[in-house]
C-alpha cells in the first residue's frame, strides 16, 4: 500500500486549516481535487482520517495518529528540498579540483584567491598531482589539465591563453659557452630535466617550419616540478623547457634569458574540464562563470 506525497500532504493541509477550502488555496488545488485526494488515500488505508461535517471538518482519532506520525517525515522533506534549493542558489560546500602542482601555482592568486572572496560558503579542495585520474571515480567535481591532455568525453572550459614552451637559462650559465642554435646543439650542454607523471623523461619537442623533433636531452637534474626547474635555471644550473607563462617575468627582470625561440612550438592552454552539466552544484557553476569572465 502505497500514498502519493500529494495525498500525505493533503491531509495535513487540511488538518492544519481545519477545512479544505483554505488547504486547496494554499496547495494550488481545487477543493475537489483535495478531496478527492484525501478520499483516495482513505479508501486505501480502510480508515476515516476526518469527521465531516456540512460546517466542520476536525480529525478523528485514526486521523489524529496519522498526522502526529507523518507530519514529522513530510517537516523533514520540505527541510531537505529547501537545503537543496539554497545549495543550487547559493554555491556552498567544498569544490574538489584535481591538477598538476605547476598549474595550481598558475591559477591560485587570478582565480582561486578571487573565486572564494566571492563565495564565502565554499572551501576549495585542491588536489596537485601530475598524473591523470578519473575525476569521476575519485569524486572531484573538475579538473584542469592542458587541453591536449583533456579525456574526450569531458566538457572543456580554457582557463589560459595559448602557451609555448622556451628554452631558458641564466646570464650566468651563458657566459663562456655557445648558446643553442638548434635542438641538435642541446646535446652539448647542461639541462634540467622533467619527469611527466607517468614516470617517463619528458623529450623535449620543437618545431620549424613544419619539422617537428623531439629531444632526448642531457643533464643531471630531474625534477617533476616546473617550479624546481625554474628555480634551477635561475641558479645557472642548466637550460629548462618550460611555459613562456612561467618565465615571463623572469625573463622581463633579465634573470632568464629565452634561446632557440624560432623553435618554439604553441599550444592550447589549460582547461577547467568536467563531465556533464546536469545536475550542477551551484559551486561548480559559479566556478565555470568565473573562469569564462576571467579568460574574457
Amino acid at each position: 500500500m502505497r500514498a502519493s506525497q500529494l495525498e500525505l500532504e493533503a491531509v495535513v493541509a487540511v488538518a492544519r486549516h481545519g477545512g479544505f477550502r483554505v488547504a486547496a488555496r494554499e496547495m494550488d488545488l481545487s477543493s475537489s481535487a483535495l478531496s478527492h485526494a484525501v478520499a483516495a488515500l482513505e479508501a486505501r488505508l480502510g480508515v476515516r482520517l476526518f469527521n465531516r461535517t456540512t460546517r466542520s471538518v476536525a480529525l478523528s482519532a485514526e486521523g489524529e495518529q496519522f498526522v502526529a506520525d507523518i507530519a514529522p517525515a513530510l517537516s523533514a522533506i520540505h527541510t531537505a528540498m529547501e537545503r537543496i534549493d539554497e545549495r543550487r542558489a547559493d554555491p556552498a560546500g567544498v569544490l574538489r579540483l584535481n591538477l598538476p602542482l605547476g598549474a595550481g601555482r598558475m591559477i591560485l592568486a587570478p582565480l582561486i584567491f578571487e573565486y572564494i572572496r566571492r563565495y564565502p560558503r565554499v572551501t576549495v579542495d585542491m588536489v596537485t598531482e601530475g598524473a591523470m585520474v578519473d575525476i569521476v571515480g575519485q569524486g572531484f567535481d573538475a579538473g584542469i589539465r592542458l587541453e591536449e591532455f583533456v579525456p574526450p568525453d569531458m566538457i572543456a572550459v580554457p582557463i589560459t591563453r595559448s602557451i609555448r614552451s622556451i628554452v631558458v637559462g641564466s646570464p650566468a650559465y651563458f657566459m663562456g659557452q655557445p648558446r643553442p642554435k638548434t635542438p641538435a646543439d642541446l646535446a652539448q650542454h647542461r639541462c634540467i630535466r622533467r619527469r611527466t607523471g607517468n614516470g617517463t623523461i619528458y623529450r623535449w619537442e620543437f618545431e620549424k617550419r613544419g619539422e617537428a623533433v623531439a629531444v632526448d636531452v642531457p643533464g643531471p637534474l630531474i625534477f617533476d616540478d616546473g617550479d624546481l626547474m625554474l628555480q634551477a635555471a635561475l641558479a645557472g644550473e642548466g637550460l629548462a623547457y618550460l611555459s613562456d607563462i612561467a618565465t615571463e617575468e623572469s625573463i622581463e627582470a633579465g634573470l632568464l634569458q629565452p634561446v632557440l625561440e624560432d623553435w618554439s612550438p604553441e599550444y592550447p592552454g589549460l582547461c577547467l574540464y568536467y563531465p556533464s552539466r546536469r545536475n550542477m552544484p551551484a559551486r561548480l557553476r559559479a566556478f565555470i562563470d568565473l573562469v569564462r569572465k576571467l579568460a574574457r
